[in-house]
């Protein structure tokens, strides 16, 4: 597709934007070759919505116009600057979109794997296929991933792809910058989605239900018969019981301190809830165990105080599976002598493997497996991102929200 075409797309984006509490706008209108992304310029202060120039991708990367955006706390981690990042930048990890351009000499694989006009899904962790890891299909491990996109704030050639339209500012990405009409994705970090699967609520598939499969499958290796413990019910936490569900788990005890949300987490499978501020989660788990513990405890939260909770939990030779991001520089304590003298295996995961889960996540979802409909609780339109963060900073989402930007 030439560019052209791409601006003729670009013109029938809406132009309009609004305002509120954390959400401002200094762009009032779309130009003939801009596009619309929401910018974090400075910790705790509004995103505002701002002009691009369109994006151009560069060799075995994707043109995506974006469909809708998942709201995560990882986002609101960099927003609240308890996750350092480059800014200003353009948030948002969890996207749905279609296929508009492919970067000039992109392999001719890749071409025929992603027409123009496909449907997709991308995951947070874009693999760049090549690396160390990658090569032995650790795409969760990419160095490059973690090496300019984490820590620069830039695609795996050390430069952004999202410039503004006036100033011609380069605008970092935390992973694609998906909180934009259009993002750049390398190829290796999408998949196709299929027409049954809508693009809203599918969002969800890239980042939470992407992270709760990598720490069940991988991390865990949930096997049928297997005791869990999820301590965090939000769209992670509750992506981690269905996934749970879905390898056969035995005994599913979701642990929270809001009784709306375990109360939903028994429709994602909780066979049993632990409202963490009426009993001591610890003792709830083991009383409902016979004593032992979980053969697996998942901590979704990311707090000293959860990650021991995990820690305490499993059973002797059990697992304790760390997710939860913390705010920079937290530490979690163990017992050194239990750890040793009972075989407590304590793992970090951080996603799963974008080549060889995400077709599998859609597959799951496409057969109702996942049931991604009741997964995504509220859904925001593209100006009222900042009340999305908002209400995410209160702990009002049940569940996962997205946003559509189509």
């Amino acid at each position: 597709m030439g560019f052209s075409a791409l601006i003729r797309i670009a013109k029938r984006l809406s132009s309009s934007s609004s305002s509120s509490s954390l959400f401002s706008s200094s762009a009032s209108s779309n130009g003939l070759n801009t596009m619309r992304g929401a910018v974090f310029w400075e910790t705790n202060k509004p995103l505002t919505m701002e002009n691009f120039q369109i994006p151009r991708p560069k060799a075995n990367e994707i043109l995506i116009k974006t469909k809708a955006c998942g709201v995560c706390h990882s986002d609101l981690h960099v927003m609240k600057g308890e996750i350092p990042f480059h800014n200003p930048c353009v948030v948002g990890h969890e996207i749905t979109g279609e296929i508009l351009q492919h970067g000039p000499q992109t392999d001719s694989k890749i071409i025929r794997r992603f027409p123009i006009g496909s449907r997709v899904v991308g995951a947070f962790i874009m693999p760049c296929g090549n690396c160390h890891y990658c090569s032995k299909g650790h795409d969760d491990l990419c160095e490059d991933f973690f090496a300019y996109n984490r820590a620069k704030g830039t695609l795996y050639d050390g430069e952004t792809r999202l410039f503004l339209q006036d100033s011609g500012r380069p605008v970092f990405m935390y992973s694609m910058g998906g909180l934009a009409e259009m993002c750049v994705v390398p190829a290796h970090g999408l998949t196709i989605l299929p027409e049954s699967l809508p693009y809203t609520e599918s969002a969800i598939l890239g980042c939470a239900v992407f992270t709760a499969y990598g720490a069940m499958a991988h991390a865990a290796e949930v096997r049928p018969g297997d005791s869990v413990a999820v301590i965090g019910m939000g769209g992670v936490g509750s992506s981690c019981l269905q996934i749970a569900r879905a390898f056969g788990a035995s005994d599913i005890i979701a642990v929270d301190v809001q009784d709306e949300k375990l109360q939903k987490a028994k429709t994602f499978g909780a066979t049993h809830t632990v409202n963490a501020m009426k009993e001591d989660a610890v003792d709830k788990i083991r009383e409902i165990t016979g004593g032992k513990g979980v053969d697996i405890a998942v901590e979704a939260l990311g707090k000293p105080q959860t990650f021991l909770q995990c820690f305490k939990s499993v059973k002797d030779g059990g697992k304790a599976v760390m997710i939860g991001l913390a705010q920079a520089g937290a530490f979690g304590e163990v017992d050194i002598n239990h750890l040793v003298r009972r075989k407590i295996k304590v793992i970090g995961s951080y996603g799963g493997r974008a080549r060889e889960d995400l077709p599998k996540l859609v597959r799951l979802a496409e057969t109702g497996v996942f049931n991604l409909k009741d997964a995504v609780s509220k859904v925001y339109k593209f100006e009222d991102v900042g009340k999305a963060y908002e209400e995410l900073n209160k702990g009002a989402i049940v569940g996962r929200a997205v946003i559509e930007i189509m």
